[in-house]
């Protein structure tokens, strides 16, 4: 039995389950998949998954740490927790990119760029002013719906100031909470273009 300060008693119970054969082992692996659904909420949250997807990326995720703890390669120098979440976090960035990949090879038109090369100098910066005004707008009526907060927030950002400046200028009580702000606004954003894409 392997036992390190960093597990706690239910997690060294699941370890020492999952090392065993049987009703015992399928025991371990029932309370590891239950212990920690709440990662799929996570998944679908956090990376923009599906459900579906955060499921995929839970299940392939539980498997690889049933694998690793049966052969011993988990060797308890952190909670299970943490050895879970890392691993949910590289499967959902893998699922991320392959998505990304394969949305990219099918439906691969060519980007405004490549084609602005093949007219002619005039009707090329006709083009690009056209593209930089439409994004400009986007971005404009997106930091609009974000709301007041958050629309300042990150026009100080963008403008160069730092955390500390900022939260002496908007009175926020430290740069700790103009950062993570800026985090939630900058999420929000991210999800606002998403929807209008």
């Amino acid at each position: 039995m392997l036992y390190t300060r960093s597990l706690s008693a239910s997690d060294q119970k699941i370890v020492d389950d999952l090392r065993l054969n049987g009703s015992s082992k399928r025991k371990g692996e029932e309370e590891l998949f239950k212990q920690y659904l709440y990662l799929i909420r996570e998944g679908s949250g956090r990376y923009g998954l599906s459900e579906d997807e955060s499921f995929d990326a839970y299940s392939d995720t539980i498997l690889a740490a049933i694998h690793d703890i049966s052969i011993g390669l988990f060797k308890g120098s952190s909670s299970l927790k943490t050895y879970l979440v890392k691993i949910f976090r590289n499967k959902c960035v893998d699922l991320l990119r392959k998505k990304t990949t394969i949305k990219n090879s099918v439906n691969r038109n060519s980007p405004v760029s490549e084609l602005l090369f093949e007219i002619s100098d005039n009707a090329r910066s006709v083009l690009q002013m056209l593209v930089d005004q439409t994004d400009f707008n986007l971005l404009r009526q997106k930091l609009n719906e974000l709301g007041d907060t958050c629309h300042r927030l990150l026009q100080f950002w963008a403008e160069g100031s730092r955390d500390k400046e900022i939260a002496e200028l908007m009175e926020f009580k430290s740069a700790d909470v103009v950062k993570t702000t800026r985090l939630r606004c900058l999420a929000k954003l991210r999800t606002l273009y998403k929807t209008s894409l």
